[in-house]
């Protein structure tokens, strides 16, 4: 029994590898004249008028099903950028069943294999293929040069390379062995599938939900990067899974959560749920701060990108010293933003909102805002510690805010009475606190296992103090 179990762990143990030297991807500048600008120009000029093709993917299967789907620009409502299909039930079994066939040797793959293509997937983006994912971010989903720089380049490439780091230096974390035995800590992978359910604003997290589990697991990633990882190597299974990731509405995300927990009876496994929702942005304005700070930081979160993401402004707290001068200089900034044609020559324009965004706003009661409404609350200057409590007990979500105030003290007392309202990557309504991209999100992707391998045979049944 001894030689065999020896065996077994020489066949299975993960040993440690070398620290992976990982630097966040630089932000290009896209100015007149530069590299970047006028690659970017051509691959938006390449995509004018044009209608890309995305069917499921099962295996390495292409499949068009009866129901099919176009996606308009959000600015150009005559271009169809994309034609593509909704999955039945029929070929969303058959890819649960590829899925799980293709994780028996993907699991056995060592972790730093399966790291080194996402490693490369990282550098195809960075190089030949980010002037296609920026461009196609951009005339999809009306994203500004900037916001699809550090969403769909920047973001997307750091979750692949940071997530890859992650999962091979946690192969470095065993526990200590003991006299007569040696214990290992095997990072297998999820037993199971992933379902990834994307946003339709964030090239990156719908990389990064698809992605990271991909590392453990084996599941789905966006057409738009399919061939970017096809190019180095990795086996794609698109579309569907055990365990659920979400990036969207609480209301949304609620539903998904109760329908996984009345099929608990069905599972091998407890389901693993995770998700990020909405955000209700704050910023939070102390009578010592900046003004132009506050009037372009508030603009830009609150408008750049029509407020269509979780993290732009929707509450704001102005002391009322100040009010008259932050009101003049947003007024005075809102008349000359532009909103259009985010891909036109000078690049100039803010993004419009989804096509449906204006009646959908307009009538809606949810709480939760994906538009460019900015709401202000002018407070007594002198009642800003019962603001602070205002804001922490006004909102159920918690994603994301901001403190304006160069006061040291002030900054100290609004942290500490704030340290529930904001930690990024969604805690209260906002969801389930993550935090993507750090050191410990690939492990809600692992299902780990110790063995104990003993040395000295065991001889007696009896314990010493048994006599």
């Amino acid at each position: 029994n001894t030689s065999l179990l020896v065996l077994f762990l020489c066949r299975f143990k993960t040993f440690p590898c070398a620290a992976v030297e990982v630097k966040n991807e630089p932000i290009l500048g896209f100015r007149e004249g530069s590299k970047e600008r006028l690659e970017l120009e051509k691959a938006l000029q390449n995509l004018k008028g044009k209608t890309e093709e995305i069917p499921c993917v099962v295996g390495n299967e292409e499949v068009w099903t009866k129901d099919i789907r176009y996606r308009l620009s959000p600015f150009n409502h005559s271009h169809k950028v994309s034609k593509f299909c909704y999955a039945d039930k029929e070929l969303i079994n058959k890819a649960i069943e590829a899925s799980v066939a293709a994780r028996r040797e993907w699991d056995l793959k060592p972790v730093a294999d399966r790291a080194q293509i996402f490693f490369k997937a990282a550098d195809t983006i960075s190089g030949p293929k980010r002037a296609d994912v920026l461009a196609k971010t951009m005339i999809g989903q009306g994203k500004t040069v900037v916001q699809a720089e550090i969403d769909a380049a920047a973001e997307l490439i750091d979750f692949f390379r940071f997530n890859a780091k992650h999962a091979m230096e946690l192969e470095q974390q065993q526990p200590l062995d003991s006299d007569g035995s040696t214990n290992t800590m095997l990072y297998r992978g999820l037993e199971g599938f992933v379902a990834a359910v994307a946003p339709f604003n964030f090239t990156a997290i719908g990389g990064n939900l698809a992605g990271t589990p991909a590392i453990m697991v084996r599941c789905q990633v966006l057409f738009i990067l399919y061939s970017a990882l096809c190019n180095t190597g990795c086996l794609i299974n698109r579309k569907i899974t055990m365990l659920m990731l979400h990036k969207s509405s609480i209301i949304t995300f609620k539903r998904l959560w109760k329908q996984v927990a009345q099929n608990l009876d069905i599972y091998r496994n407890f389901p693993r749920v995770a998700g990020e929702c909405g955000g209700k942005n704050f910023h939070f304005v102390h009578k010592s701060a900046e003004v132009r700070s506050v009037v372009t930081g508030s603009i830009r979160s609150a408008f750049e990108y029509g407020g269509q993401k979780c993290s732009a402004c929707s509450r704001m707290y102005v002391p009322d010293s100040l009010w008259p001068q932050i009101k003049q200089q947003l007024l005075d900034v809102l008349r000359q933003i532009k909103v259009g044609d985010v891909s036109a020559e000078s690049f100039a324009s803010f993004s419009r909102s989804r096509l449906n965004a204006y009646q959908r706003l307009t009538d809606s009661k949810d709480p939760e805002i994906f538009g460019p409404i900015l709401t202000i609350y002018v407070y007594p200057e002198k009642d800003y510690k019962k603001v602070l409590h205002l804001i922490d007990n006004t909102s159920p979500y918690a994603l994301t805010g901001a403190i304006f105030s160069q006061d040291k003290a002030v900054i100290d007392e609004a942290g500490k009475a704030l340290r529930n309202a904001q930690p990024f990557g969604g805690a209260r309504a906002s969801g389930t606190n993550n935090k993507p991209g750090g050191p410990h999100y690939v492990l809600r992707w692992m299902s780990p296992q110790v063995f104990k391998q003993t040395h000295v045979p065991l001889t007696e049944w009896k314990y010493p103090y048994m006599g």
